[in-house]
């Protein structure tokens, strides 16, 4: 009976380590994604307030349960 040979290089595992990113290059993204959160923030916590963009209640409607969600009092 033939026995398998095992070679050495076969048995190690070899580690991959992924590149690093640059900040040059994901610092535009993080500060898109910052600006559309600060901007969803303001619909869901000021909007149809005292400083109310648009008239009507129609983005109160809109966002109503995600007030509640997040505590924002308004009613």
């Amino acid at each position: 009976m033939a026995e398998a040979v095992v070679s050495a290089a076969a048995s190690t595992p070899s580690l991959v380590v992924p590149a690093p990113l640059p900040v040059r290059a994901v610092l535009p993204w993080a500060f898109f994604v910052g600006l559309l959160a600060l901007i969803a923030l303001y619909f869901v916590g000021a909007e149809q307030g005292a400083t109310s963009v648009f008239a009507g209640t129609d983005v109160h409607e809109w966002v109503h349960d995600g007030r509640h969600l997040l505590g924002f009092p308004c009613h």
